[in-house]
């Protein structure tokens, strides 16, 4: 038994810590702050399923000059799903665009028009063939759950720009999620109000529960305001026995933006204000058949049209980081990456419709001066084998793949890092790149330093990074 004064003194004693705890993660955020930042904010593009960085941007002509031929690799090779049937070209044509040079597949083509404006990353490697595991080691720098996405550092690292919108949204693939769903972007060990913001572009309800379902709009604004404002005095008095327990106050931080976002998103997410022309850039209402293909690439565009259109639409309003998704989990014929069966049947229309959305969101940021300080990322969980699967196919690579990145800070028309002559490993497999060195990149653009920002969880001090990273120094303008 204790007494009644050591117990306060305890309990006083633990609160002191929790609130010098809360003193310490701040100047954390603080020392973090080391560089001068070259950008305010991030786009994050996710090819859920693999994308094939052989037939969209990483040129082989010696797999056009071997094609059929059956493939040695020089040593054992171990496959998802045994794709190591013969040599497979590229399934479209390269050309070269803009005065870089740069080889781009035909069905990306219109990335050409901002390819001075891209670096190219060709030696990127994963951990793993499995797609749960390497999507999430690109979308958190782990490959287990239980980490927090990268918007989600983001937002811890820098806050928010503006006050009515969230920091982090997140534009999933319309048909549904990619491999993990929400786990990609949840918060984790971080306080819950920076976890990702879903929002569906052009559907009827984009973001669920914002407003009183059908059935409430007897529901007046003044009653609503009364509702809010006494469940806001229950939540105090609940979180005032709980300060050690920060998911209360997140949670009606949540409430009070959902309020502030009732009145903003609409108006945001309103694209019916922009110009048919601007519509047309992105591709969006555009109905004839572009990419001949079992699926429509036109309608691929309209989709990844809109959520990009809106993604310029949230970041002019203060959103500070979008992450957008193509392809999503399930479904066949394939809606996403995973081209096991026939690369261009299921890359043709993502891939078509993926350049004409994301060169359109480069143009119109360049024009309207944000893309200087906005970051673009286009990544994927790992790329696909040179060997054919079923003579239509391509099977897992998380040996080599392929990122881009461009604007805030990022020299245009370069390339850092080679893949071999087959477009199966690094060139130089003693120095790839990983997501750590994208990760550690990008916080550094940001002005963050990837080493500093850390968070105490389970003992030990948690950073996006791991243990790993170094800042890609070639890319950076």
């Amino acid at each position: 038994m204790i007494t009644r004064r050591q117990l306060l003194q305890t309990a006083g004693q633990g609160f002191g810590a929790l609130a010098f705890a809360s003193l310490e993660a701040s100047e954390q955020q603080h020392r973090a702050l080391t560089v001068t930042p070259k950008a305010k904010r991030v786009v994050q593009l996710f090819m859920g399923g693999a994308a094939s960085h052989i037939d969209l941007f990483d040129f082989k002509p010696a797999l056009i000059k071997h094609h059929g031929e059956a493939a040695d690799f020089g040593e054992k090779v171990e496959t998802f799903q045994n794709g190591l049937g013969p040599w497979k070209k590229p399934v479209w044509d390269f050309k070269p665009y803009g005065q870089s040079g740069k080889m781009l597949s035909e069905v990306v083509a219109p990335l050409g028009a901002c390819v001075d404006d891209m670096a190219f990353v060709h030696n990127m490697v994963g951990k793993t063939g499995v797609h749960s595991q390497g999507t999430l080691l690109q979308a958190t720098g782990f490959n287990l759950p239980g980490f927090p996405g990268m918007g989600c550092w983001v937002s811890y690292g820098l806050g928010t720009l503006g006050d009515n919108l969230p920091t982090f949204v997140v534009l999933p693939d319309h048909r549904g999620f990619a491999s993990n769903g929400p786990k990609n972007w949840d918060s984790a060990f971080l306080p819950s109000q920076h976890a990702g913001t879903i929002i569906y572009p052009g559907a009827e309800t984009p973001i669920s529960d914002l407003f009183p379902h059908k059935s409430g709009r007897y529901i007046k604004a003044s009653t609503d305001r009364i509702g809010f404002a006494l469940l806001e005095e229950l939540n105090r008095k609940h979180q005032h026995q709980r300060e050690e327990d920060s998911r209360l106050d997140s949670r009606i931080k949540s409430y009070e933006l959902a309020a502030k976002m009732q009145l903003a998103a609409p108006e945001a997410l309103d694209i019916s204000q922009e110009s048919s022309a601007m519509k047309s850039l992105y591709g969006i209402q555009e109905h004839r058949k572009v990419w001949p293909s079992e699926i429509n690439a036109a309608e691929e565009a309209d989709y990844m049209g809109r959520k990009c259109l809106t993604a310029r639409r949230l970041l002019e309003r203060g959103v500070r980081f979008v992450q957008i998704w193509s392809g999503n989990d399930n479904g066949f014929p394939r809606r996403n990456w995973d081209s096991h069966e026939d690369v261009e049947r299921d890359h043709g229309p993502l891939a078509w419709g993926m350049a004409k959305a994301v060169s359109a969101l480069m143009i119109d940021l360049k024009q309207r001066g944000l893309l200087d300080d906005t970051l673009i990322l286009w990544t994927t969980e790992f790329g696909r084998m040179p060997s054919t699967q079923g003579g239509k196919g391509r099977d897992h690579n998380p040996y080599v793949f392929t990122n881009w990145l461009s604007g805030g800070g990022i020299k245009g028309g370069v390339t850092s890092g080679e893949s071999d002559l087959w477009g199966y490993k690094p060139l130089d497999r003693e120095n790839p790149t990983t997501c750590y060195d994208i990760h550690a990149t990008m916080m550094h653009l940001l002005g963050m330093d990837h080493e500093k920002l850390t968070v105490r969880h389970n003992g030990i001090d948690r950073r996006l990074t791991d243990v790993h990273g170094h800042i890609i120094k070639e890319l950076i303008a």
